[in-house]
Order: structure tokens, then sequence, then C-alpha cells
């Protein structure tokens, strides 16, 4: 029988070998169940040409044809990645809905000896479970926020508290961007439905008689828009906020940015990007400093007449949530750091 899906975390706990996408690679690259690999049984131009043929000439046609492009496939896969999967190897194999593609290749696999399941519903049965998760299901865990300025290390505060046993949900490490202008990571961000089916993941593991510690955050991060269920946890959660002087945060921006450091040109864009918000002089500023290598005077700059005042303007929007203040003189030990906001968190009521 099909597996039919109970939560999204269920394929990577259902005990198979193996989960296999026979979907093209464009579609796999755009999401996936977690764990799978690709085995397409259909690249992109052969879906493309199969899905013309139906359309252009007749469904027979597109699946005479489509089964001589699946079986040339299908061998290769067997001669190649499959080659030494042994006579127990059990593989859990979907497609789009769990229909011809995967069913012709599981029907392969099982006339070997292999014992193949379905996932039944394909790709969309997982999509709609996380769907619901991101969207329609409330944040299971009490939410806390961690707060603060630009440059307050508020992410790496939060891996040293989850390296501690804190529950927490890094959104920017899902994202892949660290949540500014600046914030590109190498390798670019997953897409929308990759980003929500990794955070599916995340809320289906937490423990709901616990808090959750996220990141204060607008509701997109670089190209990322945060699910509702998501984002109306973080506007309604108690807020901790660290207090730290500019002078700290633009040393450590300074270190933390080194990879846009080393790259004047991308540098120089999106200096240039702001131009229409700040006076030119301005800008002709932090140009000159960019040019002259004085990281911590340009981050101390963007801070003060750019991060800042717009970070100002979006936090009294939740003024009453905020429950605590951590002041921080500097970042230098962000163990010590973290300590202080452990005891700020042992002193709030969730």
């Amino acid at each position: 029988m099909p597996l039919r899906l109970s939560d999204v975390s269920h394929p990577a706990r259902a005990g198979f070998d193996d989960i296999i996408d026979v979907r093209a690679p464009a579609e796999f690259a755009e999401d996936h169940l977690p764990g799978a690999i690709n085995l397409p049984v259909l690249d992109d131009a052969e879906r493309a040409r199969v899905g013309t043929i139906y359309k252009q000439v007749s469904p027979f046609d597109a699946r005479k044809l489509g089964a001589a492009l699946v079986a040339a496939n299908a061998a290769r896969h067997l001669t190649g990645p499959l080659a030494d999967r042994p006579g127990g190897w059990r593989p859990l194999v979907y497609c789009w809905r769990g229909g011809q593609r995967s069913g012709s290749f599981a029907s392969i696999l099982s006339q070997i000896g292999w014992r193949v399941e379905l996932v039944e519903g394909g790709y969309k049965s997982w999509r709609r479970l996380v769907v619901e998760r991101v969207q329609e299901i409330p944040v299971p865990s009490p939410v806390i926020v961690i707060d603060g300025n630009t440059g307050s290390a508020k992410t790496a505060i939060l891996g040293r508290l989850a390296a501690r046993g804190h529950q927490v949900i890094d959104l920017e490490g899902l994202a892949r961007h660290r949540g500014s202008l600046f914030g590109a990571m190498e390798g670019g961000q997953p897409s929308q439905k990759a980003f929500e089916g990794r955070l599916a993941l995340a809320l289906e593991a937490l423990d709901p008689a616990r808090p959750v510690l996220v990141e204060a955050e607008s509701s997109r991060i670089g190209e990322i828009t945060l699910p509702k269920m998501m984002w109306q946890a973080l506007c309604a959660a108690p807020r901790i906020r660290l207090d730290v002087p500019v002078t700290a945060r633009a040393a450590y921006s300074a270190r933390d940015y080194a990879d846009v450091v080393a790259d004047p040109a991308r540098l120089d864009t999106i200096l240039a990007a702001l131009a229409p918000l700040h006076p030119a002089e301005r800008i002709e500023l932090w140009q000159s400093q960019a040019q002259a290598g004085a990281w911590a005077a340009l981050a101390e700059g963007l801070m003060r007449d750019h991060y800042d005042p717009r970070y100002l303007k979006h936090r009294s929007r939740y003024a009453e949530r905020e429950k605590a203040v951590v002041a921080l003189d500097s970042l230098d030990d962000l163990e010590a750091a973290a300590s202080r906001v452990e005891a700020a968190l042992a002193g709030m009521t969730v």
C-alpha cells in the first residue's frame, strides 16, 4: 500500500533506506521531501517534450515516448547510483502527485525484487502538510524574541543558547540570509517552498512545553516571506532586547561580514543602492571608507545613519512586548553574552 503521510517529518522517520524523488531536476531544486535524492525518470527537457506532444499531438504518443524515456533513464539509475543497493534495500519513491512517473519507476524496482513503496499523493501531499503547518497551525511552543539593533550578535548568541539546550529556530539560517542589505550568503537563498519545508520541520520538532527562542525579524528575510503563523507569533511574543554600544556593534559587524568586505564590487553596488535614501556627501563618505578599508568606521556610519533609525521605528511597534533589556558593553565574549541573556530568560514568565 502507498504510504499516507501523517505529518511533515513522516518520510524521514518511516524507516526507508532511501527516499527517491523521480521528478525533473528543476522540480527537485525548487523543493523536495527531507532527505530525498533525485533520480529523475524524465529530465527537464524530456518532461517539456512529452508535455508538448501530449497537448499538441495526442496523449497516446506522449505516453509512448514517455515510457521509452523512463525505461532508458531507469536503466542508467540502476547501473549507476543504485548499482550497489543490496537485496534488502527498501526505497520510498514519489513524483508530483503519485502518478505515472513514480509508478513506472516503482514497478521496475519491484520487478527486481526490492520492497518499494510510493508516497500517496506524491510531493503534493507533503506540500499540503507543510502549508498547513506554517500557515494554519499556531507555533506549538511559547515564543520569545531576541531583539537588538543591527550588529548586536543576535544570531551568534542564539547559536550559543541552542548549544546549551535551549529551543531555538534560526530563521536566518533557514532562509540563508542575514536579514540586511549586506546579508546575502554564498549559494543564495532557498525557494520560498523549500524555506517553508525547513521551517515546518523545525516547528514539528519543538517541545510544546518549552519556550522557543527566535531572532527579531521583519516580515521578509531577503527574498523570503515569513509564513503567517510564524509572523503572528513574532509580533505577539515577549521580547528581550540586547543593548550594545554602536562602536562595539560596528567592530563585531566588521568581523562578521568579512565576506562582504572581501568583495569590493558587491560592497560598492550595495552602497550605491542606498543613494536615494541619503545625502550625496554621506554616500561619498561611505564609499571612501570602503576604498580605504576602514570597515569599522563604515559599519558605524551605516548603523548610526541608516540601520538604527529604521530599527527604532520598527521596534517602537512592539515596545509593550519588551520584558527585559540585556546591556552588553562588548561583543568580544559571546559566551558571557549568552549567559547574560540566559539569566534574563530565567527571570521571565512565559
